[in-house]
């Protein structure tokens, strides 16, 4: 029985991708999309609330702003140096900085956070951990790479250092494949436009 992806093999063929890249891809793509739906779900920061007993107090969302906040450098790089405001922490985030804002104000609310003013701007309102706050990013994060680096104590130094390279360069495939999708796949790309059903738009009365 033919294959699902045999279409999809013949068509990168025809495109000129190397045979041996079609297979990676699609053996890549499914390990990405497990893991996107695992990441999807949360699961280990929903353990480290759980276990940590901080399930019933906050959730992902406010977790998320509380790391934002504290901005650890492994993360945020020389971003992290920086003075923290609601626009900062949506920028962190990526989400709508309305958003960033109720999620600022309920950890305010909870005392994890709390507003000041900025040290270089006095007209210019702050963001900052309380202790509590901070307490909960040390836990959780001490949580995280107490498992990461448990699991990844099971690896040699080779292992780690090549996953860790080849994972970096990997991060910049999609910054480079929308670049040649526009110079070297136009006639591809204009294909599959033309082969595209017109879809209904369920926005009009």
């Amino acid at each position: 029985m033919p294959s699902r992806d045999d279409d999809m093999r013949k068509f990168l063929c025809r495109a000129g991708i190397a045979p041996e890249a079609i297979g990676a891809s699609l053996e890549i793509d499914a390990v990405l999309q497990h893991m996107r739906r695992r990441f999807r779900k949360r699961e280990l920061g929903s353990a480290a609330l759980r276990d940590l007993g901080l399930a019933c107090q906050i959730d992902l969302a406010q977790l998320d702003v509380l790391i934002a906040i504290w901005a650890p450098s492994n993360e945020f790089g020389d971003d992290a140096g920086q003075e923290t405001m609601v626009s900062t922490i949506a920028d962190r985030l990526g989400i709508d900085p309305s958003r960033a804002s109720r999620l600022v104000s309920d950890a305010i609310a909870k005392g994890l956070a709390r507003r000041a003013v900025s040290q270089r701007d006095a007209r210019r309102t702050i963001v900052e951990l309380t202790a509590d706050g901070r307490a909960v990013v040390r836990a959780v994060r001490r949580y995280k790479f107490l498992l990461m680096g448990d699991f990844l104590s099971r690896w040699n130094d080779t292992e780690r250092a090549e996953f860790l390279r080849l994972l970096d360069r990997f991060s910049t495939w999609t910054d480079e494949s929308a670049t040649m999708a526009t110079d070297r796949f136009t006639a591809e790309v204009h294909a599959l436009k033309q082969d595209l059903p017109s879809l209904r738009d369920t926005n009009t009365s």
